[in-house]
């Protein structure tokens, strides 16, 4: 028998995290998929090389757009639209079969200066997925010192978000904070100097504005509904992360929407269980392998959970039941 063609082109320099565990999770692809987080296209090129008939391509930042126009043309099956996947189901305009979610930014974001996602090298603090709206520079340099640390302790898990926060504020008042190199220096001198092998002192500060920017939290709720609205019974819904934070959402999500979640505690009455709209297809979520950590050092954190779609009727998600992070407030100075 031949070998199936390699879901991930060696050609491909943004290597798909965990395409391959994904693919295994959710054969036989077949049918109409949604790729809700398209970026360059790696998961869509797997799934069209795995056997899926389209491919229904969705992506907010117009450079995925951009650079799509000199390949997608000659990969039959894959369709790209302009758009957030929590509109997936609108934006696709029929039930599908299957639908994957990358989560995070995408390398070729990050290798972009200019788009101001990474402090390796130095750019403009924008960090908009869409390139509209409030970036992050104006982010930076208007909200109250108490809304800084609660962006940083909340969406960042940093434990010195109030340090952090004070030294922004204080470093505005001298000049605005507008590129990548100095917010990353100021966040930096208010933690200990990184031992080897440990992530930048300003990882957490970053990963917290940018899903501040890009309203993350909220988007990645809405996007789960919308794929439970598109999926037909039957229909395999993939979701890659790469926080803890991202992850605990997407486990809730399909923890309560499969009737997998506990019903009752020692402090509350058991409740009717509504009819379960997923099955897990993974009880734990799925991990890169060492061959994989050692080839995309970008795997190292990813978690991977798969479940199919019932006939029950879809439901709303509920942001507070699934521990969306939220903010007291919205304050500017």
């Amino acid at each position: 028998m031949a070998a199936p063609p390699d879901p991930a082109p060696a050609r491909d320099p943004h290597v798909p995290v965990l395409l391959r565990p994904l693919i295994a999770a959710v054969s036989p692809v077949e049918g109409v998929w949604i790729d809700g987080t398209f970026g360059a296209g790696g998961y869509a090129r797997g799934l069209i090389a795995a056997g899926a008939a389209r491919v229904i391509g969705i992506d907010r930042d117009p450079l995925a757009h951009e650079m799509a126009a000199g390949w997608i043309g000659g990969v039959p099956g894959i369709e790209l639209r302009l758009g957030t996947f929590s509109d997936m189901d609108e934006l696709a305009g029929e039930a599908v079969d299957g639908v994957v979610l990358d989560l995070g930014v995408s390398s070729m974001q990050l290798d972009r200066a200019e788009r101001g996602f990474s402090f390796q090298k130095d750019g403009p603090l924008d960090m908009r997925m869409s390139q509209d709206g409030e970036s992050a520079a104006d982010l930076v340099n208007t909200a109250d010192e108490s809304v800084l640390a609660d962006i940083l302790y909340l969406y960042g898990e940093e434990r010195a978000s109030r340090r952090i926060a004070r030294a922004i504020v204080e470093a505005r008042k001298a000049e605005a904070i507008t590129t990548t190199l100095r917010l990353a220096e100021i966040v930096s001198k208010c933690l200990p100097r990184p031992k080897f092998g440990e992530s930048h002192p300003a990882t957490r500060s970053f990963q917290a504005l940018r899903i501040a920017v890009n309203a993350e939290f909220d988007q990645l709720a809405e996007g789960l509904s919308a794929a439970e609205r598109a999926l037909k019974p039957g229909g395999r819904l993939a979701v890659v992360t790469f926080h803890s934070l991202e992850d605990r959402i997407v486990k809730r999500f399909l923890q309560q929407a499969s009737g997998a979640e506990p019903a009752a505690n020692r402090y509350a009455p058991a409740t009717q269980k509504a009819e379960a709209r997923f099955t897990l297809l993974s009880k734990k979520a799925i991990g890169p392998d060492a061959e994989e950590m050692g080839a995309n050092p970008r795997a190292r954190s990813a978690k991977l959970r798969v479940a199919e779609r019932t006939a029950a009727p879809a439901r709303p998600a509920d942001p507070v039941s699934l521990g969306l992070p939220r903010l007291a407030q919205k304050g500017r100075r």
